[in-house]
């Protein structure tokens, strides 16, 4: 699915992030950007060593904030590192330290002077954000974005790895587009 917005295209694919030749992809990273499981730790693997040597010398990433590094191997020049929050009850500030992962993911690209950015579903994984939820914040938050900086984006992408996923943002995009 994909629409336009302001001049960009905001496109849901379901995919592997790794394989995105934008010129971001963004990370689901933990706090202490060690790698890990799922999202991270396919990055990592993908794009190999070099991703860790910069987030090594970075040290670490407040939830709720993102950092850049190289995108190493990867068909991405960058990897924004993006820490969603662990979810508990949805009453913790979850909403807004997702949002705000996202926002400071957009901005960081914006500020590069990057054109094309491609985002996994945040926090939906090991950090159990419930994906109904996460996909309004995260295409709320997008969609803000673009029409407060036009022109910056060209193509915002989501790649979800599952069926159910993709399904769920698709309904999603549609309800806030409608």
């Amino acid at each position: 699915m994909e629409i336009t917005v302001e001049g960009t295209r905001v496109s849901l694919v379901k995919g592997d992030i790794t394989r995105q030749a934008t010129d971001a992809i963004v990370n689901a990273a933990n706090p202490r950007l060690a790698g890990g499981g799922g999202v991270d730790g396919a990055i990592h693997r993908a794009g190999g060593p070099a991703i860790m040597e910069e987030c090594r010398k970075i040290g670490g990433c407040p939830t709720g904030s993102a950092v850049m590094t190289t995108g190493g191997r990867l068909k991405a020049r960058f990897v924004i590192h993006a820490v969603g929050p662990i979810y508990k009850d949805g009453l913790r500030n979850e909403p807004m330290l997702l949002e705000s992962a996202y926002r400071g993911s957009l901005r960081l690209a914006a500020q590069k002077g990057l054109r094309s950015i491609a985002f996994p579903s945040i926090s939906t994984g090991a950090y159990g954000y419930p994906v109904e939820e996460a996909s309004r914040v995260a295409l709320s938050t997008v969609l803000d974005f673009i029409r407060g900086n036009k022109g910056r984006l060209d193509l915002v992408r989501f790649v979800l790895f599952s069926d159910s996923d993709f399904d769920v943002y698709c309904r999603t995009l549609r309800s806030l587009t409608d």
